[in-house]
């Protein structure tokens, strides 16, 4: 019988507002069990300083020259990590680990490099835990992408709810990003890419246009009038643009430069129509060639907003049936952080958490680093 581990997973998604933090029970391989999900939102210096900082890395470069503003908000980031770790009171037994994702400030496959905001080291310090951090090098290191790491768990909520296969899961944080599952969990028989942006180009421009952090619920959107002449536009850059073959990307990879000049709901509009297009399109360009799913569960922030999914349903194929992963008992809000907490207790046993069909890595790549007492 495989040992359990209780594991806090930490995740905080490139929409930069805060923590999605859930606490599980599992062996890291075929069974998991959750026993609290809770959200914890940045205060406004955290938040702010995220998001100017964002606007200033486009390279490593950028990297080294503003180095002391990075090290002064991952102080920051760690600091409330190790206060949410306290206010969960997590200190039960010695079984215990936490998977720290920390912020992404900067992802490129290409030179090998993804930079996660959190100081794993200090927080061991503060909360004398057990820290699996920076999850992504392993996988860089041997040729793959760095994204999506949650594929592994994802077959396992499926296998666990006893949800027909196959079926694909749409995951739209920040960027979207898809897992095709055929076999339960045991196979390989798994598929996972980056599909492209997913809140990131609206979250954007809500923050740059107003006082807001995003556009709730699709409100914004749904008032205002989609420019075609500037969506047309985006979609011909978008479809011209280099690198079209990336399996992985970063918020850096898209801009709203072309939305410039909209008024605040337009431009909600024309981005939200933009970025389902995408969505829509990629989906149906790779489940076209799997005649065997029908449904699309959708987890992830970007459920929220119903003009958005309204929207990625005009752009992909009627055959498709969308999807919210809630309704077959899971909390879209927390599989990303639940996914941490069962990637942290996999590294910890030293099982691989990424795979060449889901990072396009060579080989089965283990998972991120220990930090101990």
């Amino acid at each position: 019988m495989q040992k359990n581990y209780t594991s806090l997973g930490l995740m905080s998604g490139t929409s930069g507002d805060g923590v999605d933090a859930s606490i599980i029970i599992s062996n890291g391989i075929d069974q998991f069990r959750v026993i609290q999900d809770k959200y914890f939102e940045y205060d406004s210096s955290i938040f702010n300083g995220i998001h100017s900082l964002k606007k200033k890395i486009h390279s490593l470069n950028d990297l080294k020259k503003f180095s002391k503003d990075v090290r002064e908000i991952e102080r920051k980031i760690t600091l409330f990590h190790a206060k949410i770790i306290k206010d969960l009171n997590f200190n039960k037994n010695e079984n215990e680990l936490v998977g720290f994702h920390g912020q992404t400030i900067y992802h490129n496959s290409k030179e090998k490099v993804s930079i996660q905001l959190g100081d794993g080291k200090l927080l061991n310090q503060l909360t004398k835990k057990r820290i699996i951090f920076n999850f992504r090098k392993n996988d860089l290191l041997n040729g793959g992408e760095g994204a999506p790491l949650s594929p592994l768990f994802h077959q396992l909520i499926v296998t666990q709810q006893k949800i027909s296969l196959p079926i694909c899961i749409l995951n739209i944080g920040g960027i979207s990003n898809i897992t095709i599952i055929k076999e339960p969990i045991g196979s390989m028989q798994i598929y996972s890419k980056d599909i492209g942006p997913g809140n990131c180009l609206i979250d954007e421009w809500v923050r740059n246009n107003s006082d807001l952090k995003y556009d709730k619920n699709g409100r914004l959107a749904s008032s205002g009038k989609t420019n075609e002449i500037i969506f047309e536009q985006a979609q011909e850059l978008y479809l011209n643009r280099k690198n079209k073959e990336k399996l992985s990307f970063d918020t850096s990879d898209f801009d709203i430069s072309f939305s410039r000049g909209l008024q605040l709901e337009d431009g909600a509009a024309t981005l939200t129509e933009f970025t389902a297009s995408i969505i829509g399109d990629a989906l149906s360009q790779i489940l076209n060639k799997e005649s065997l799913i029908k449904n699309i569960l959708i987890c992830g922030g970007g459920r929220k907003n119903n003009i958005l999914l309204s929207a990625i349903s005009k752009y992909c194929s009627s055959k498709f049936n969308l999807k919210l992963i809630d309704d077959y008992g899971i909390d879209g809000d927390f599989v990303e952080s639940q996914a941490f907490a069962f990637l942290a207790i996999r590294s910890y046993k030293t099982l691989p958490i990424s795979f060449p069909n889901t990072t396009n890595c060579k080989t089965p790549s283990l998972g991120g680093e220990l930090v101990e007492n």
